[in-house]
């Protein structure tokens, strides 16, 4: 039965838990990095953390990691001419990941019941989405395919990946999302031989999505403990209503 990402988070309301960058992330969404649906901020902070520690490393690269919350603008506003303006400057870029939910919420983008993962080779004008959940998602992911088509002026072929591994519950496409994407980013894009062909399929590749779960945890353990060690050592510390900050 479909449910929505928030749906089994506790009714209390949630408490601020750690700033990072342009991220904010509360309680609510450690409860579901833990046992439930990824949020849109639980997955907006992969994507920074994966900006910030890993493409630093690559100053080449011209990759975009679209936040959720742009995915959702792109895929449901009613004014793509104007809304587009809102969209990283595309021009000199080569790949951009998606995470795409089924939500038809125009406002809500965290209002869905499916994630799943679109990386679209500007380059090679195609776009390949690994969806864990079978073909849950290829309406919202051809959608979020045709009006990117329209932003890059391009014709994009999409290419469902029939091979991309399957979530074993109702509750892991939101980390099958990010363990993809770091595995896409780093193995078949930043670390790729320039001189031999890359393939984009995922066959035999194994998700450990518990083991996703805790990596991500202990990530933001660690800079929530650095957010902490600087608050403490700042003579300018904020609030004690205000989160950790790494910035």
């Amino acid at each position: 039965m479909a449910r929505h990402f928030g749906d089994s988070l506790g009714m209390s309301s949630p408490k601020p838990y750690l700033s990072y960058h342009d991220i904010r992330l509360d309680t609510e969404d450690i409860k579901a990095l833990k046992n439930d649906w990824l949020t849109d901020s639980a997955i907006a902070f992969w994507e920074e953390w994966l900006e910030r520690e890993i493409l630093p490393k690559y100053p080449e690269a011209r990759i975009v990691l679209l936040r959720p919350v742009v995915s959702h603008l792109l895929m449901q506003t009613t004014d793509l001419k104007n809304d587009a303006a809102a969209l990283p400057d595309f021009r000199k870029v080569t790949h951009i990941f998606l995470p795409i939910s089924d939500s038809r919420d125009r406002w809500n983008a965290d209002s869905g019941s499916h994630w799943s993962l679109l990386l679209v080779s500007v380059i090679d004008r195609v776009a390949f989405h690994y969806d864990s959940l079978g073909g849950s998602n290829f309406p919202a992911a051809k959608r979020a395919v045709d009006r990117l088509s329209w932003v890059l002026g391009l014709t994009l072929r999409f290419h469902q990946l029939d091979d991309t591994p399957q979530q074993e519950n109702s509750k892991d496409c939101g980390v099958f999302v990010c363990i993809l994407m770091r595995h896409l980013l780093i193995k078949r894009l930043l670390n790729a031989n320039s001189n031999e062909k890359v393939s984009m399929s995922m066959s035999g590749k194994m998700i450990d999505s518990r083991g996703g779960r805790k990596e991500m945890l202990r990530i933001v353990e660690s800079l929530r403990k650095e957010g902490e060690r600087r608050r403490s050592a700042s003579p300018f510390a904020g609030s004690s209503n205000d989160p950790p900050r790494v910035d």
